[in-house]
């Protein structure tokens, strides 16, 4: 039966039967009018702490904006959706207009998450997404989890510069396409994940400062300008707000936080995943997870589910790579130690001193938390698209050492996530790209080549324009030409594994030790509840090694005879074998 879904805000623009209460935080002015198009200017009534409100019959699909006393008109900062991009007019959206085909979906635990991240403008919009799912499904992903889609400037970002929490980019589509993709997911079995932005707004948009400017401070900066004042209750609930607004009305399945460490009041962290644990959920299964450089278990200790693992993408980088500018200094040495430590304990930095820190600690203990606490992955978009020309893994590593690498991601016992366009070997790069204009335009070209300036590996090279229309279009990923087919059986297979062996017996699985046994090579093994063992044994450099102990029943081998090998005393070069002893 269909169901319709809305998260009532105490803000913004609230639809009912034709009429709409608009509210809004103008705490810089003394009185706010509220324009609608094509009719005069409504003045709003004052409320207690700079808030402004007005209740007026309107259509849905009605254009409203703010007009303040200097003249200036704002968009809504809860608008639903815009007309003209960040600049232009707030359109009033009825939450009821769709009607939910999964209304009685309740998701899936988090155990049996196989994350895919996407871009969507890189799939042709939220309908594009909506037909690649079934295959994604078939390969065996579990959840998708779409870049940031709140509204940006212009048709071209990452989303990281959004200005509008609330309201879906117009250049992916409409608030009923991104609910037809949600729906559709769920039809297929599919966790929906979004990443959210709340440690700053975007440089083009972002009015907020002209009519609430305690909305950020003057003593603390980030690398965007003012923090934003998690302190204030008006600014916590904006967010707080924002993060149900995407669970409840979208229905999606769980948020992932983009650099919580960047927001200075790390309590609200807590306290705004506690809100979503008492909100009521129909019984849903919902998911939080974190990005935090700063590795702080104790978030994850309490209602977070997972936090991106940076450190498993490093110790694989640097092994496959040979890399140790920037942070990969922090991997560079003992790094097949540091592969057996994040293999068991999650983070490898648990406060020890980080080198490229200048010796300074990073990270808290994690080998107590469950193995589904680590989202773990070989590419992100950040670790691709943070190079000067967007290598990917698959540019920069023999194939062979992806492969066996990609045993290990989605094998082991932490939450494995996949890069859009790994699953087919894509060699496209994944640049970084802006839709600006004029002077910021010209600033975000040249602060991206002067950042890589000091990379030897860039010396002399020409960074491509952020803004240039053909830096976005070489990030769709393509499938490779040769490999595609091979690498494509290959997910299929491992997920297939994963699905029938692994994940039934998550989170159970425990650290059962680990031994350095080459350079490059590493032996893990956990146990399961159940009394189960797993063993992964893995050689990322390109000679064989010796080996011991390593018999017994085969769940995989990453190529031919590496098994039989293994257990007569040698691991081949660029090999992972995984064995699976179960309880008698």
């Amino acid at each position: 039966m269909p169901s319709v879904f809305e998260r009532r805000l105490p803000f913004g623009a609230a639809f009912s039967d034709g009429r709409a209460t608009f509210r809004f935080w103008a705490p810089a002015h003394p009185e706010v009018r509220l324009e609608i198009r094509d009719r005069d200017p409504i003045l709003m009534d004052p409320e207690d702490g700079g808030w402004f409100s007005k209740t007026v019959e309107v259509p849905a699909g009605a254009r409203y904006r703010f007009h303040l006393p200097d003249g200036l008109t704002v968009p809504d900062p809860a608008s639903r959706f815009q007309d003209g991009d960040v600049h232009g007019w707030s359109v009033v959206v009825d939450p009821k207009a769709y009607s939910w085909r999964s209304g009685d979906w309740r998701g899936r635990p988090w155990q049996e998450a196989v994350v895919y991240e996407l871009h969507v403008g890189c799939f042709g919009g939220f309908v594009g997404v909506a037909e690649a799912l079934p295959l994604l499904a078939e390969l065996g992903v579990t959840a998708i989890e779409l870049m940031p889609i709140a509204d940006f400037p212009g048709t071209r970002n990452w989303g990281y510069d959004g200005v509008l929490p609330y309201a879906p980019d117009a250049a992916y589509g409409t608030p009923e396409e991104l609910k037809a993709l949600v729906d559709r997911a769920h039809e297929l079995g599919l966790m929906m994940i979004l990443d959210v932005v709340y440690n700053h707004f975007g440089p083009d948009g972002n009015y907020i400062g002209a009519y609430a400017p305690p909305m950020f401070r003057d003593d603390l900066q980030t690398p965007w300008g003012g923090a934003i004042d998690f302190r204030l209750p008006e600014v916590r609930s904006y967010f707080t707000e924002n993060m149900l607004f995407w669970l409840q009305e979208y229905r999606f399945d769980g948020l992932r936080m983009d650099a919580v460490h960047a927001i200075s009041e790390q309590d609200w962290i807590d306290e705004t995943a506690r809100a979503v644990r008492e909100a009521e959920q129909d019984g849903r299964y919902v998911h939080l997870i974190l990005e935090n450089e700063f590795n702080e278990q104790s978030h994850l200790a309490g209602e977070v589910d997972a936090q991106w693992n940076d450190d498993f993408h490093h110790v694989f980088h640097v092994l496959l790579t040979g890399e140790h500018e920037g942070y990969y200094e922090d991997f560079a040495h003992d790094t097949a130690g540091k592969l057996a430590r994040t293999l068991q304990e999650g983070f490898v930095y648990q406060g020890d001193p980080s080198p490229h820190q200048g010796g300074k600690p990073r990270g808290t203990p994690s080998a107590h938390l469950p193995p589904t606490a680590f989202v773990s992955f070989l590419q992100n978009h950040d670790q691709i698209g943070n190079r000067a020309f967007g290598d990917r893994l698959t540019k920069l590593a023999p194939p062979e050492g992806v492969e066996a690498a990609t045993a290990v991601l989605l094998l082991c016992p932490q939450v494995p996530m996949i890069f859009m366009g790994e699953e087919v070997a894509s060699e496209t790069p994944f640049l970084f790209f802006t839709d600006h204009h004029g002077d910021l335009a010209d600033a975000v070209r040249e602060g991206r080549r002067k950042e890589f300036a000091k990379f030897a590996a860039f010396a002399g090279a020409e960074v491509p324009d952020p803004n240039a229309v053909e830096t976005f279009e070489a990030s769709i990923p393509e499938p490779h030409p040769q490999r595609a087919e091979a690498r494509t059986a290959l997910f299929r297979r491992l997920l297939s594994l994963r699905a029938a062996e692994i994940t039934p017996r998550l989170p159970g699985f425990a650290p059962a030790g680990a031994e350095v046994i080459g350079p490059k090579a590493v032996v893990s093994r956990w146990k399961a509840e159940d009394g189960a063992v797993l063993t992964i044994a893995v050689n990322l450099a390109d000679a064989s090694i010796a080996a011991s102990g390593l018999a017994g029943p085969v769940l995989f081998e990453s190529s031919s005879g590496a098994a039989e090998a293994a257990a007569a005393g040698t691991l081949p070069g660029y090999t992972t074998v995984a064995l699976l002893e179960r309880a008698a």
